[in-house]
């Protein structure tokens, strides 16, 4: 037991994975309590996350942990309290509001552009850029605010409040957040820079006022105008906790899978040149813009890809509230279940060759995205069910338009061995991803 412990702490991904292959797709951890269970099969991973969902709450040490950072917000909070957070937040991400996304993308991708025209021959490190691209691009689509000048530092911010909270779940008693540990300080002096962005992010709203309400409200506007059925507003804290939920969840799993993205068109020259082609042709029509997307099924079907083989959320847990039964093993209430993305994701009966790079997995024969890749029941990059992210649709446009606007402009080459990936909250690369930038 003792071994397995040290083992998941060391390198999660492979115990994971020879866990799985030693005992099955349902498989009960040797650990004493809570009673856990690692759950690949597709049909049970549905069950868990969609059919029998109400079932399985999130009130699991990976979400409670994690809540250190983001409080009570619409990735944390169990179902209860989620069901009141859902359809606050919603409205901000249908498709009328998606369309004004694609110009905040333009926009950011133009000033790393600008910046790296500077740099023609230079080695950058493309992860870091992805952060302060997606960063930029959240302030001003869900709050509209500027983040540029302070995106190094909230980037910085969070991936130190991420590290501690890993470090605190893998821990057998984690210290209380009050003792004054090195990781306690460093937490709480992350926390605190997410906490000022939030104020600035207010303070500016509050001088500004509302957005115009003839056209779709962004998200700070539907938190500071959402009501309960009493009529009373959301607490400071409750806003508080979406805006750091939707700062940290809505830039760092867009900037992974984009540096993945890159470093795996990095080592792979075809379809690399396959995706620029498909860029130029757009560019030189005006794009790329939101309604270039049906033009871009090469680049869609990358990212695709790249979230098959590094899904941000790795590592999705539930506890259950009710006895059930998952691939003929039963599962008792208060039970953990565990669900790895990154193993379903490569799993040869659903996956031919799953170690491979091969974007048109993601293709029909005519080319086109394929139109079930919502539906594929082994691909879950963005979780299933109820609790699908809600931001999925954003971060599939935005990532898309990202790697179109980028790789017209610029070819970005491998410097060194790949990246090793860390398993945190989302897959990192161990050191960053350094390539070299040269203009086209």
């Amino acid at each position: 037991m003792l071994r397995s412990i040290g083992a998941i702490r060391r390198d999660p991904l492979t115990f994971l994975a020879r866990m799985r292959q030693e005992h099955g797709d349902v498989l009960q951890f040797p650990v004493p309590r809570p009673a856990t269970y690692l759950v690949s099969d597709p049909d049970a991973v549905r069950r868990v996350l969609v059919t029998n969902s109400r079932a399985y709450g999130k009130r699991t040490l990976q979400y409670t942990t994690l809540s250190l950072v983001t409080g009570e917000g619409l990735l944390t909070a169990d179902t209860d309290v989620w069901r009141g957070q859902r359809p606050v937040v919603q409205p901000a991400f249908h498709h009328g509001s998606l369309e004004l996304v694609a110009g905040h993308v333009r926009t950011a991708t133009r000033r790393l552009l600008a910046e790296w025209a500077q740099k023609d021959g230079e080695v950058v490190d493309v992860d870091a850029a992805m952060m302060r691209v997606a960063l930029e691009v959240v302030g001003a689509a869900l709050f509209g605010s500027d983040l540029s000048a302070d995106a190094d530092r909230l980037a910085t911010a969070t991936l130190e409040a991420l590290d501690v909270v890993v470090r605190k779940a893998r821990m057998p008693l984690p210290v209380p957040l009050g003792v004054p540990t090195p990781s306690n300080v460093v937490l709480r002096r992350a926390v605190g820079r997410l906490d000022a962005a939030v104020d600035a992010i207010l303070a500016e709203r509050a001088r500004r006022g509302p957005a115009d309400g003839a056209g779709p409200h962004d998200l700070l506007d539907l938190l500071l105008s959402a009501t309960r059925p009493d009529g009373s507003r959301l607490s400071r804290t409750e806003v508080r906790d979406q805006v750091v939920t939707f700062i940290v969840a809505g830039h760092e799993t867009v900037a992974s899978a984009l540096t993945w993205a890159w470093q795996l068109l990095g080592a792979d020259p075809a379809a690399r040149d396959r995706l620029r082609e498909e860029a130029v042709a757009v560019r030189a029509a005006g794009g790329p813009a939101y309604a270039d997307l049906a033009r871009l099924p090469w680049t869609a079907a990358v990212l695709d890809e790249a979230l098959r083989l590094y899904p941000p959320a790795w590592l999705v847990t539930r506890r259950s509230t009710a006895p059930d039964v998952l691939g003929g093993v039963e599962v008792p209430a208060g039970a953990l279940v565990v669900v790895s993305p990154w193993l379903v994701h490569r799993d040869p009966a659903h996956w031919p060759d799953p170690e491979r790079f091969d974007p048109s997995r993601f293709l029909d024969p005519a080319g086109a995205r394929r139109r079930d890749v919502a539906a594929m029941p082994a691909y879950l990059p963005f979780g299933a069910g109820p609790r699908l992210c809600v931001g999925r649709d954003l971060a599939l446009l935005e990532g898309v338009l990202v790697l179109a606007s980028v790789a017209a402009e610029v070819e970005l080459e491998p410097v060194g061995p790949p990246p090793r990936a860390i398993a945190q909250v989302t897959l990192r690369p161990e050191s960053g991803l350094p390539m070299r930038v040269r203009r086209r």
